[in-house]
């Protein structure tokens, strides 16, 4: 584990009170008995309430079917895991020896809820506004890439049904270079569809939000958006 834990609250944007308690967002249960399940508990009530909010506010002409749609596109595993990614959380994680070996560190659902918990422990420290603000910081440039008119799918999602449904091969995202300091980051990532000699450039604050922008403009090339 990385014991400087200063470059993580400065990408979270969130300095800690209580510093114990985002160590314990960062224990595995397999390095010791404070490990951060009970804080996860609490971190995705947090993320759902706060995401459910977001949505609300900017799309108010969308109705409940297509917000809870947008919200578990936005809450799913993979989304937390890829902006656990961005903060390399990985690098902060406590876990056995085991786990370690394993690639525990790397893992998507370790990842995940691990970010879950530092929302649950910001919640503890300082109460929900201060861990509503840490999860829309986060979360602005995957809320930002969301296309309303596409019935709560995300452009990632659109690609690959519409590629599968005339079976094409799933695209090939590579990331071309980042950007900036670690916490004002700018990816760069193409998108490739051989078979239809596409290739498409995005740019965002996080990796998945530049896949999502390189994934639109495929649709676009296409006329394939909903």
């Amino acid at each position: 584990m990385n014991n400087n834990l200063s470059k993580l609250t400065t990408a979270l944007g969130y300095a800690f009170q209580q510093e114990a308690l985002l160590r314990q967002a960062l224990t595995h249960r397999s390095y010791g008995n404070q490990h951060y399940e009970r804080l996860e508990f609490l971190g995705d009530s947090v993320l759902n309430c706060s995401i459910a909010r977001a949505l609300y506010d900017a799309f108010p002409q969308q109705p409940e079917g297509t917000l809870s749609r947008m919200r578990a596109n936005l809450v799913k595993q993979d989304t937390l895991a890829e902006i656990a990614l961005n903060l390399k959380l990985g690098d902060y994680l406590q876990m056995g020896e085991g786990e370690l070996k394993s690639g525990g560190f790397r893992r998507p659902s370790i990842l995940a809820d691990a970010l879950e918990a530092i929302f649950g422990a910001i919640f503890l420290d300082a109460g929900f506004e201060e861990a509503r603000a840490t999860v829309l910081r986060l979360f602005e440039p995957v809320i930002a890439a969301i296309d309303p008119n596409a019935s709560g799918k995300d452009a990632k999602t659109q690609l690959q049904e519409w590629l599968q449904g005339r079976r094409h091969p799933l695209p090939d995202y590579q990331l071309l270079q980042t950007r900036g300091e670690a916490h004002d980051q700018v990816f760069v990532v193409t998108c490739r569809i051989p078979a239809l000699k596409i290739v498409t450039e995005g740019q965002g604050k996080s990796r998945r939000a530049a896949e999502q922008e390189a994934a639109l403009a495929v649709l676009k090339q296409v006329g394939a958006l909903n």
